[in-house]
């Protein structure tokens, strides 16, 4: 169960990934780690820094535990703002203009992306 989950969510982040790049975005970190949890997406838009997290759902499953949007509660925001501290600490940029991103990304069984969605400054 743990490696199709891992396998799901590594295909939601390519989709991410390369449609964040064709959109202009240069990725900067991926799965970026600190004591406090992980970034999925650091990326640059122009002059701000864009601090990314994808949730990927498999279209069986979509719906019946709300959707990949959905799951990034008050909780995951806390603890990606914790982080996104820790990284602009540690890269010295405590100035930088940022923003937080969630893209949800719908992938089929057979591996098809079925619904892709970038919501910018989602929280």
């Amino acid at each position: 169960m743990a490696d199709s989950r891992r396998r799901l969510g590594s295909a939601g982040e390519a989709e991410a990934r390369r449609r964040l790049e064709t959109q202009g975005y240069h990725i900067l970190e991926a799965n970026w780690r600190s004591r406090a949890g992980e970034l999925d997406l650091i990326a640059r838009d122009g002059d701000r820094l864009v601090f990314i997290e994808v949730r990927a759902r498999s279209a069986a499953s979509s719906g019946r535990f709300g959707t990949a949007a959905e799951s990034v509660d008050a909780r995951k925001q806390m603890q990606v703002r914790s982080v996104a501290q820790s990284y602009l600490a540690k890269t010295m940029q405590r100035d930088a203009f940022i923003r937080f991103d969630v893209i949800a990304v719908t992938i089929d069984a057979s591996g098809v992306v079925q619904e892709y969605k970038h919501y910018e400054a989602a929280f």
